[in-house]
């Protein structure tokens, strides 16, 4: 199933690292997810597409090989209007601050979760109005579904859809919450459960786990997050995921 953007073709990324093996397997997993990739090993790559690349979006490692990528985005910024997300393996947050700075759009320390880059990458091409089209958009039969309210849940890729067929991007501890609910809806869920399910997707948190996720979850999949009428608080007892809150109504006899 390929992925399109607004103009009818697949969204180019430049990859832009100077490790080979990391090179190939972002390039699989763009390639898998959609995306046309364009692996390149440092900025010289970059310039021989020309003056007006025809590139969506520019991933770029920040300490490339006798040179620094950080210039590569600051010539891109000061150039181009293209997106940019930064890779790096140094966990300073000095460099992070000086990439934010230098014009880049978001960005992610190796090593990363794959879904979360995908997530990211996806988020940026929409604010620069690259996102995918949701006309004809379609999941194919074959595909392990959910589908709750007017959002779908497509299992076999592990994405969800809006009703318009837009993608809603779920980080992967998102996801794997989403998940745990929909193989207990309309079920009590002690959050004592939910941790045990989800196990090390929540180690990056340190504290009130469960309630951070939910928190997050609940701003992409309610319309009132407020007042959730999917994924519910059962004081004292824990939570509970209401798959089609219509029947509950009318089952209820309200």
């Amino acid at each position: 199933m390929n992925r399109e953007n607004t103009i009818g073709k697949l969204a180019k990324i430049a990859i832009i690292d100077d490790d080979p093996d990391v090179r190939l397997a972002l390039e699989s997993l763009l390639q898998e997810n959609g995306f046309e990739p364009l692996p390149m090993q440092g900025s010289r790559d970059f310039f021989a597409l020309g003056d007006h690349p025809d590139v969506d979006l520019a991933l770029i490692d920040l300490r490339l090989n006798g040179e620094s990528g950080l210039t590569l985005a600051i010539h891109i910024r000061e150039h181009l209007d293209l997106p940019i997300v930064m890779l790096t393996g140094v966990g300073d947050e000095v460099d992070k601050i000086v990439g934010l700075e230098a014009g880049a759009d978001d960005y992610l320390m190796k090593p990363f979760n794959p879904r979360e880059l995908l997530a990211r990458i996806r988020a940026v091409l929409r604010r620069y109005g690259k996102g995918q089209s949701n006309g004809g958009r379609s999941v194919p039969a074959d595909h392990d579904t959910i589908r709750f309210g007017d959002k779908l849940l497509d299992r076999t890729r592990r994405e969800l859809f809006d009703h318009t067929g837009a993608e809603i991007p779920l980080t992967n501890g998102e996801y794997r919450l989403l998940e745990v609910f929909l193989s207990k809806p309309d079920e009590i869920i002690p959050r004592e459960e939910l941790l045990e399910q989800l196990g090390s997707d929540l180690s990056h948190y340190v504290d009130r786990t469960i309630d951070v996720l939910i928190l997050r979850l609940r701003r992409k999949i309610e319309s009132v997050p407020s007042k959730p009428v999917h994924l519910q608080t059962r004081r004292g007892l824990g939570y509970i995921f209401v798959r089609d809150p219509q029947g509950a109504l009318r089952n209820s006899g309200t």
